[in-house]
C-alpha cells in the first residue's frame, strides 16, 4: 500500500473544497472526492450572496449573524474578483413589519459583526430613490443597507484550485462506493480504485447522512433537506440596487441584478423528499416567486417571463422547527471517538458565507488527532487564486485588462476580470485578437478559455463550463450551447 493520504474529503461543495484548501495549506496530504462536478449541488444553487442573514435576527440567531458578518468582510478581502458589495433596498409595506422594527434590525445588523468597510443602513424616500421607480404605487418609505454578492460556484472552484496548488489531489466524477476502517486508516473504494486515508471528512452537504451510512456510521445529526428555488427573468430594472421584499407569510424574497441582462428572484423554503441528483424548481414555486415579485413591481411578473430556473437543497440541522425557513442555518461538527480507530469528521448544516470558518474549525479539530497536521490557521489572510488585489481596485483591474487586450469590449473585460481576477492572462496569453483565442462559441466564450477550464478547473462537460464555471449558457442560443457540448464531448 502506498503512503496514505492524511485526509480524504468526501464532497466537492464549498465546505469540502474549503477543508481541502485549509488542510493542504497546513501541510496535509489531501484527496478530495466528488461524485459529480465541483459545486454541482447546493453550492452552485444559492442566492449568490455573502451576507449575515438579516432575517435570522428575527429568529434570535445572533451568534450566527455575527459570525457571518465577520466572514463577509474576510471573504470580500480574499476574493475581491468574485465578491463585490451590493446595496439592498427594503421597502416598508404597511401591515407587515413596522418601520421601527426594520430600523432597529438594521441598526443591529450594522453593528453586531463589528466594524465594517461597507456603508451602513439609512432610511430612504422611495419617490426620490432610483430603486423606487420600478415599484408599484403605495410604497413610500424604505431602507437601504449593504451586503455582498458572490459567484458561488467559482468560490468552490477557486478553493479547490488553491488546494491543488498546495498539493491536494482533486478527483471529480469519482463517487465513494464504500468506506471502512482498516486499523489506523480508512479504505475508500471508488470506480478509480481504492484510496487510504488517516482521516475521513464527510462534507456531503444534504447527502451527509448518506455518506455516513456508506462509511458504516450512524449520522451524528439528522439533516433536514430544504429546497430553495430561484427564477431568472429578463432585467426588470435599470439600476444596480438589489431588493429584499417582505411577504405576507413572513418569508422574504430577493430580486437581484444578475448577469447584466437579467434579474434573479428567490428563494423558496420547502422540505425536499426527492433525490439529490436532479433538483428542480416546481411549477408552484415558480408561480409563488412570480407572485412575490408582482406584489412590489409595477409591472407584474408572470411565469412566461421566466427564462431560467434552478434549485438547490440546503442541508440544515433538524432543530425541530415547524417551518423550513425557521430552521437554523447554523452548523455542527462531529468527530468520532479516539477508541473507534481512524477519525471520521462530519460537517452538518451551515451556509455558504460561513464556509471558511467551518473549514478552519474542522481542520483545527483534526489537528489534535493527526500528527503532522499542524501550523496556524491561515485562510483568512491569503487570497484565493486571482484575488491578489485590493477590494477597491476591481475597476482598475478591468481597465488594465482592456488596455492589455484591446480586442476585448467592456462587457467581456468585466466578465473575465470578475471570474479570473489577476489570472485572466493565464489563458488570454499573448493574444492580440479574438482569432488568436481559437474558435468562438458565442457570448465571448473561446476555445482558449475552454482549454483553460478543462486543464486548470476540472471542467469536463458543457454544463460544467456554461453553468458553473460561468453563466454563459444564459447568454447563448440553443445552437451555441449545443456546439459547446459537441466540442467538449458527452
Amino acid at each position: 500500500m502506498s503512503a496514505p493520504f492524511d485526509l480524504i474529503v468526501v464532497g466537492g461543495g464549498v465546505n469540502g473544497a474549503g477543508v481541502a484548501r485549509d488542510a493542504a495549506g497546513r501541510g496535509a496530504k489531501v484527496l478530495l472526492l466528488e461524485a459529480r462536478d465541483l459545486a454541482s449541488g447546493t453550492s452552485s444553487a444559492s442566492t449568490k450572496l455573502v451576507h449575515g442573514g438579516l432575517r435570522y435576527l428575527e429568529y434570535r440567531e445572533f451568534a450566527l449573524v455575527r459570525e457571518a458578518l465577520r466572514e463577509r468582510e474576510i471573504l470580500w478581502r480574499i476574493a475581491p474578483h468574485i465578491i463585490r458589495p451590493m446595496r439592498f433596498v427594503l421597502p416598508h409595506t404597511p401591515g407587515l413589519r413596522p418601520r421601527w422594527m426594520l430600523r432597529a434590525g438594521l441598526f443591529l445588523y450594522d453593528r453586531i459583526g463589528g466594524r465594517s468597510a461597507l456603508p451602513g443602513a439609512r432610511g430612504i424616500a422611495l419617490a426620490d430613490h432610483p430603486a423606487g421607480a420600478p415599484l408599484g404605487p403605495g410604497l413610500r418609505h424604505g431602507f437601504e443597507y449593504s451586503d455582498g454578492w458572490v459567484d458561488d460556484a467559482r468560490l468552490v472552484v477557486l478553493n479547490a484550485k488553491d488546494a491543488a496548488e498546495k498539493g491536494a489531489e482533486i478527483r471529480t466524477y469519482t463517487p465513494m462506493l464504500s468506506a471502512r476502517r482498516e486499523g489506523a486508516v480508512w479504505r475508500v473504494e471508488t470506480p478509480s480504485g481504492a484510496f487510504h486515508g488517516r482521516a475521513l471528512v464527510n462534507a456531503g452537504g444534504p447527502g451527509a447522512d448518506e455518506v455516513a451510512t456508506v462509511a458504516g456510521e450512524r449520522p451524528a445529526w439528522h439533516v433536514r433537506r430544504v429546497r430553495g428555488s430561484h427564477i431568472v427573468t429578463r432585467r426588470l430594472f435599470d439600476h444596480d440596487y438589489a431588493y429584499i421584499f417582505q411577504l405576507p407569510d413572513t418569508r422574504i424574497c430577493f430580486a437581484i441584478p444578475f448577469e447584466r441582462d437579467f434579474t434573479l428572484i428567490g428563494t423558496t423554503d420547502r422540505d425536499h423528499a426527492g433525490a439529490l441528483d436532479h433538483v428542480a424548481a416546481a411549477d408552484d414555486e415558480v408561480a409563488y416567486l412570480c407572485e412575490a415579485a408582482s406584489r412590489y413591481f409595477a409591472k407584474p411578473v408572470v411565469p412566461a417571463d421566466v427564462v431560467w430556473t434552478y434549485a438547490g437543497v440546503r442541508a440544515l440541522i433538524d432543530d425541530g422547527s415547524g417551518r423550513p425557513e425557521a430552521a437554523t442555518r447554523g452548523y455542527r461538527l462531529s468527530l468520532s471517538e479516539p477508541g473507534e480507530g481512524a477519525p471520521l469528521l462530519g460537517i452538518w448544516g451551515g451556509k455558504i458565507t460561513s464556509y471558511r470558518h467551518v473549514s478552519e474549525a474542522a481542520v483545527n479539530m483534526l489537528s489534535g488527532r493527526l500528527d503532522g497536521l499542524g501550523g496556524p490557521a491561515w485562510t483568512a489572510e491569503k487570497p484565493l487564486p486571482g484575488g491578489d488585489f485590493p477590494v477597491d481596485a476591481q475597476a482598475d483591474l478591468i481597465e488594465t485588462l482592456r488596455a492589455e487586450y484591446e480586442f476585448l469590449d467592456e462587457r467581456d473585460a468585466v466578465r473575465i476580470a470578475r471570474a479570473y481576477g489577476t489570472r485572466a492572462g493565464r489563458w488570454l496569453g499573448q493574444a492580440r485578437s479574438r482569432d488568436a483565442l481559437g474558435r468562438q462559441f458565442g457570448a465571448g466564450l473561446s476555445e482558449a478559455e475552454i482549454a483553460y477550464l478543462r486543464a486548470e478547473e476540472w471542467a469536463v462537460t458543457a454544463e460544467d463550463a456554461l453553468w458553473r464555471r460561468s453563466k454563459l449558457g444564459l447568454h447563448m442560443t440553443v445552437a451555441e450551447r449545443a456546439a459547446v457540448a459537441a466540442y467538449m464531448g458527452a
